[in-house]
């Protein structure tokens, strides 16, 4: 059986989102931060290879990196439902969106986080200098970059229900979490990117979504 182990407040609520949507059996054990660092425990890393979320153990396999364990879940448990097979049309935009996630938008989005918390926990002296240096790398580097995505995942929505058609695929899985965060810290607002929100509005509802926030218990977003 799957055990996935669940860091709160961290990318693995993508698999537990995709193990409610298999109706597979498997097992989770939760694991909270640090209150004050808000890094993953020590009982988490002695298991994560990278002690980074997400992770699972199934007998001998111990799996990280949400991609990975996704692929190796549905090779294991999807009949095709969530993963386009190849040949049909929505096969590339399914390939596109499911890596985007994790080979573009998290990247950014994580890199632009990690650099607004260098300003905020700046001694109060030099934090004028981080500052200064945070804003030249977002309006040269992330911004750019955030907002061209932004862009094409607004017309991708506009074009179809969901990332790669009308019905649910491990795309929107992968890429659910990575809106979660555009939408509350990423600069992306609800007037400019309705098709964008209209997305995360059918997420919420979704009901494998929603047993899997009831059973995550603590949100999706470190803030």
């Amino acid at each position: 059986m799957i055990t996935l182990h669940h860091l709160e407040k961290s990318q693995s609520i993508r698999i537990l989102w995709l193990l409610e949507e298999l109706g597979v059996p498997y097992e989770v054990k939760l694991y909270d931060r640090d209150p004050k660092s808000r890094m993953a425990p020590a009982a988490y890393k002695a298991i994560s290879p990278l002690g980074t979320a997400p992770v699972i153990t199934e007998g001998d396999v111990t799996l990280a990196e949400t991609n990975a364990i996704v692929d190796y879940i549905l090779d294991k448990h999807d009949n095709g439902r969530l993963r386009p097979e190849a040949g049909s049309p929505m096969r590339a935009k399914y390939l596109f969106w499911f890596h985007t996630s994790q080979g573009s938008l998290q990247p950014l989005l994580t890199n632009k986080f990690v650099m607004m918390a260098v300003t905020a926990r700046s001694p109060f002296l030099i934090r004028p200098v981080a500052k200064s240096i945070v804003g030249a790398l977002d309006q040269a580097f992330f911004g750019p970059r955030l907002a061209a995505l932004f862009r094409e995942i607004e017309k991708a929505l506009g074009e179809s229900k969901w990332f790669a058609g009308e019905e649910l695929t491990a795309a929107d899985i992968v890429m659910g979490y990575s809106m979660e965060l555009c939408a509350h810290r990423g600069g992306m607002t609800e007037p400019d990117f309705p098709n964008s929100f209209r997305f995360l509005k059918q997420m919420r509802e979704y009901p494998s979504y929603i047993r899997a926030m009831e059973k995550d218990g603590k949100g999706t977003i470190l803030l």
